[in-house]
């Protein structure tokens, strides 16, 4: 499932981004109990988008911001307290990798969801029943 940070450049140092973006994976997964999931953790990728400072904006004006973004099947967190805890879980995560570079008021956190059977996985178009199957351990994928 990807994930994609983007952050105004300089708000986090290299290697806080690296552990910054394996907090968020097993944020994800633990609040689906999937981590360690043989289908699953590998399938969770993503990238960290710098932007130049004086190019990220909050009010109209240029601001630290930083963006965090997953696309996941429908079936993904889907109680109101999942994504509460997500959330909160995932901000406090980029806060202190910021340093106190960013304010909480500009940590965004989204998550957009796929159509059902237009999951692509190496070339497949999966169903969610099939990623379901697959995630169980079920299927051959």
């Amino acid at each position: 499932m990807p994930i994609q940070i983007i952050a105004t450049e300089g708000i986090f140092t290299e290697s806080a981004e690296k552990e910054m973006f394996e907090a968020v994976t097993k944020s994800f997964l633990k609040h689906h109990d999937l981590i360690g999931n043989k289908f699953m953790t590998p399938n969770v990728i993503g990238e960290i988008t710098v932007v130049p400072q004086g190019r990220t904006f909050a009010g109209g004006k240029p601001d630290n911001i930083a963006i965090i973004e997953l696309k996941a099947p429908s079936f993904a967190l889907t109680s109101q307290e999942q994504k509460q805890s997500f959330v909160r879980e995932v901000t406090e995560i980029a806060l202190k990798a910021s340093n106190g570079m960013v304010l909480r008021e500009r940590v965004y956190v989204n998550m957009v969801y796929a159509v059902d059977g237009l999951w692509g996985i190496g070339g497949r178009a999966f169903t969610n029943q099939q990623l379901g199957e697959a995630i169980a351990g079920k299927s051959d994928s």
